[in-house]
Order: structure tokens, then C-alpha cells, then sequence
């Protein structure tokens, strides 16, 4: 990594760019004397990877500045950041291969195929919800406010790249989970923030500041809401992370983004929230019987609060752990954070870049993961339905091969119907809001799990339109029970990507 000297006075954008930083915990940046001719790109432009400036050298290096100034109201918050690119360009991801695709999913279910989707294609748009309210991200909400970044952060850790010591130690760390005792977690985050922690090992200077630049943030807004008192057992710092860089930036797309170069991220690989907001969403979900329940955790696997440790036992998604619903769910809305029934229904934006990517993107895909609280809220926005209805490309449906609390008693063509209701918004207070399309309009292609749980109803399948089914090979794990192969999801779905407009196809579905 070679800073430079001084920048050409020319501008202009280059994406492919690393972050590298120092931080400051004195009064001035000396670097900014020395580059008076910069300009200072303030933190509120950064909300997209194309709005800060990039300079480029003579040997076709490049490199950007940005300046970022906290004010030193307290000595928690004196500091002073200066992110500078590196001057190599990540090659990483400048070989784009494979067919470009966007996938709907949770931040679990999905995450175990992820190293092999990339191996087939990183041409990829990840949606992810921003609803949830359980673990860390609980904490975070609770005192801070702002959406849920776990599962965002998640896909980003299994994303970040391998490829050097140093890249496997910033996911060492940004994938590290505090002591679930609450004195042993709080001493640990204290060694984290100062930088005196084994996992800053191989992470150089410049990603060392960086990344602890915004824990300090992190660190700085907790002690402004100390009343609070926050929680910080089994805390995530890549969770703490991403909280400090959106709060400092007032953009969610922008601590993405920060958080994308960081860890390495293939260039052409977006992770994306289904609603980009810097307010907090709560998940709602309207059963048959006409029940409310609010809070996605609370839908998919409630827990119950120990009262003598003041915190919320850990998650636990598998079905037997919770008790069933008293009902079958009728749909999944968002409502606003002090709401309780159906009257307090918000609509909130669908995230611009969601929209862009499906217009062009080679295939749809609705991932494996919870029904209800994981695919659904990224398909109810408006927008949603109406751009994938438009689509002619393949629009791929991946079956569970379990049911969960969510879904119990489901067939394959029930999982149809439900994301079918999700993106015409049927059950919409506002009735305009809804669409009329089809199910074929928004499924295309199933891909089924051979000896899974949920029943295959073939027959119905068919009546909606639905011709294409491909039963994909499964491995019975002792933790996790019946899932995927890996290999074999993937080879499947590159199968369907490359054969859906061929003559590959028959009567009975695609010949993969």
C-alpha cells in the first residue's frame, strides 16, 4: 500500500477501491495541511459508493480522501478520521463471471451455501431484511434505535474475502461474538475498542484504525445513552461496527458500502436492504384467526426473558424449541415501532437499488430461510411485485427442507401462494395498493430438497403454472437435520440459469 504524496487535480471515479484510515484521537489531522488543494467530501455525501471522489496516478493506481470530523463535545468523541483508498485496486472482483442473479433471503439459512454460489457467480444482489429484533441486534435497536444490521452483517462476513492472512484476521474480528457472561464481554469489547486485543493480530495499521475508528463511534454513542445501560453479552462486534459507521454516516448504504471494502468484498457482489432507512422497522404478522403479533422474533421463535439476567436467552430457530401459533399466518406488514394492530400499518420505501437490480439481473431467486420473517418483508414493499411480474427470466423458488413454527403443515404449492399474496400485496389496508398477478407471474421454477419434510404437491403445482420442478440432493447433518448439498443447490441453479430458454425443456420441467 503506497499513499500518495499529492494528488493529480484532476477527478473522477473509480470504483474498484480499498478503504485504508488513520485515526487521531488529538485535535488536528496533519494530513489535510499538507494536501490543501483536497476536497473535503463530507460524511452526509457518502451514501452511495459513487459520491465520494477518487484520484488516479500515473502507473493506474488509485486512490480517494475523506475527510471525517467528529466534533470533540467529550473526550469519548474526540476524533479525528481520515479514510484514504489504497493504491491498489482490488482484483478480487474485477473477474466477473457467471450469469448475474438477485436473491431474497434471510441471514442464516442461506449463509451455508454461500462459498459455493460464489465459486459459480458474484454477480449477485443479496436482499436482506432489516426487521429483526432478537440477539445483538436487539440490543443495538433498543438503545440506539436505527434498523436491525444482523443479517446484513452476516451475509457481509460470509462474503468477505480469504484471500490473504490479513483478510482472514478482519473477519476473524468482525465475525467475533463477546462472552455471553455480561463482565467478561464488557472487559473483552474494552480491549477490543482500545486495540489491545489478540484478534487485531495480522490486521495492519491502516484497517486497524479504520475499523476501530467507528468502534470508538460505537463506543461514543453507548456513553451518550448510558441511562440505558447497554448490554454488551454476546455482542457482535461486526454488529457494532456497522452501527457505528451508519450513525456517523446517517446512511445505511454507507456503512455497507465502508464495511464492503474493509472485508474485501467482491466488487461485483451487493448486499443490499430490502428498505434502506435509518429508522427502525418492526415486523408485524396478521394470523387466519385475525391475531397481531408484533416482532419478528416473537413470530418465528419467541423466547422467554430471564429476568435475573435482564436479557434475552439466545436464539434458538429450530421448530420443537418454540410453541406452535395459535393460527396459520394470513401475511407479514410493517408497523410503526409503538404500533400494536392493524391500524398502525406503515408502508415503508423499497430500497431504489432492489428495484434497478431486478430489472436487469439474469435470474430471481427466493432463498432458503424463514417463509414469513425472512423472505416475505423484502416482498412486500411497493414495487416488488411489479418489477419481478414484469420479468421474463427465470424466477426460482427454493423449497425449505424443513418446516419451522412459521410454516407448519405447509405443502410446496402453500410456500407459492404465500409469496405470491406477498408481492400482490393482497391483504393490503389500502386496497389500491394491491395487484392481481398470477402465481406463474412471480415462480417460474421450484428447486426441491429429495426426502425433504415439506410435501411436494405436484398436481397443484401444475395448476398454477408451475411446470418446472428439480428435486436437489440433501445431507443429514446432527445439528441442523435434512439441508442442501451445497454443490449440488448450486450446480441446480446453474443449471436452470443456463438451460431456462434453451430447448433443455420438456413437459415435465427442466432436464438438469
Amino acid at each position: 500500500m503506497r499513499p500518495f504524496a499529492t494528488p493529480p487535480l484532476s477527478v473522477h471515479y473509480n470504483p474498484r477501491i480499498q478503504i485504508a484510515a488513520f485515526c487521531s484521537l488529538g485535535e488536528g489531522f496533519p494530513l489535510a495541511r499538507r494536501w490543501p488543494a483536497i476536497d473535503l467530501v463530507a460524511a452526509s455525501r457518502l451514501t452511495h459508493a459513487h459520491t465520494h471522489h477518487t484520484w488516479c496516478s500515473g502507473d493506474g493506481s488509485s486512490a480517494a480522501i475523506i475527510i471525517m470530523s467528529l466534533q470533540p463535545a467529550s473526550a469519548a468523541r474526540r476524533a479525528c478520521v481520515a479514510a484514504i483508498a489504497t493504491t491498489t485496486i482490488d482484483e478480487e472482483g474485477a473477474n466477473v463471471k457467471g450469469p448475474s442473479m438477485l436473491l431474497f433471503s434471510g441471514g442464516t439459512a442461506f449463509n451455508g451455501v454461500v462459498e459455493e454460489l460464489k465459486k459459480f457467480t458474484t454477480r449477485v444482489a443479496h436482499v436482506l431484511p432489516v426487521s429483526d429484533d432478537g440477539g445483538s441486534t436487539a440490543e443495538i435497536v433498543r438503545v440506539l434505535g436505527g434498523p436491525a444490521v444482523g443479517d446484513i452483517r452476516s451475509r457481509c462476513l460470509r462474503l468477505s474475502s480469504e484471500s490473504s492472512v490479513e483478510a482472514l484476521a478482519v473477519k476473524r474480528l468482525l465475525g467475533h461474538r463477546l462472552s455471553l457472561e455480561e463482565h467478561k464481554a464488557k472487559t473483552e469489547w474494552y480491549e477490543i475498542v482500545e486495540g489491545d486485543h489478540e484478534l487485531w493480530r495480522n490486521v495492519s495499521g491502516p484497517y486497524r484504525e479504520t475499523i476501530r475508528a467507528f468502534l470508538v463511534h460505537f463506543q461514543s454513542q453507548i456513553l451518550r445513552h448510558s441511562r440505558a445501560r447497554f448490554r454488551f453479552a454476546n455482542g457482535s462486534i461486526g454488529n457494532f461496527f456497522f452501527a457505528g459507521a451508519r450513525i456517523f454516516f446517517q446512511s445505511l448504504d454507507a456503512a455497507i458500502f465502508l464495511y464492503s471494502r474493509v472485508s474485501h468484498i467482491p466488487i461485483d457482489s451487493l448486499v443490499l436492504p430490502a428498505i434502506c432507512t435509518n429508522d427502525r422497522l418492526t415486523l408485524g404478522c396478521e394470523l387466519k384467526n385475525g391475531m397481531v403479533i408484533r416482532g419478528q422474533n416473537e413470530i418465528s421463535h419467541p423466547m422467554p426473558k430471564d429476568a435475573a439476567l435482564g436479557q434475552t436467552q439466545a436464539v434458538n430457530k429450530v421448530m420443537q424449541a418454540s410453541p406452535p401459533l395459535p393460527s396459520p399466518i394470513k401475511r407479514i406488514f410493517y408497523m410503526s415501532s409503538e404500533g400494536t394492530n392493524l391500524l398502525h400499518e406503515v408502508f415503508p420505501v423499497v430500497n431504489s437499488t432492489v428495484l434497478e437490480q431486478l430489472i436487469q439481473v439474469d435470474a430471481v431467486v427466493y432463498g432458503i430461510g424463514s417463509l414469513y420473517t425472512s423472505i416475505c418483508p423484502s416482498l412486500v414493499p411497493c414495487g416488488v411485485g411489479e418489477a419481478i411480474a414484469i420479468r421474463s427470466c427465470p424466477k426460482i423458488l427454493i423449497l425449505n427442507t424443513t418446516h419451522d413454527r412459521e410454516t407448519a403443515g405447509m405443502t410446496a404449492s402453500g410456500f407459492v401462494v404465500s409469496i405470491c399474496d406477498a408481492l400482490n400485496r393482497k391483504y393490503c389496508n389500502d386496497p389500491c395498493l394491491s395487484l392481481q398477478h398470477k402465481p406463474s407471474a412471480y415462480v417460474s421454477v421450484m428447486l426441491v430438497p429429495a426426502g425433504g419434510e415439506i410435501p411436494v404437491d405436484m398436481e397443484t403445482l401444475t395448476g398454477m403454472g408451475i411446470n418446472h420442478v428439480v428435486t436437489v440432493g440433501t445431507v443429514e447433518e446432527e445439528r441442523l437435520g435434512r439441508i442442501y448439498k451445497p454443490k449440488a443447490l448450486i450446480a441446480a441453479l446453474q443449471c436452470v440459469t443456463t438451460n431456462y430458454h434453451s430447448h433443455d425443456l420438456d413437459d415435465n420441467g427442466l432436464t438438469c
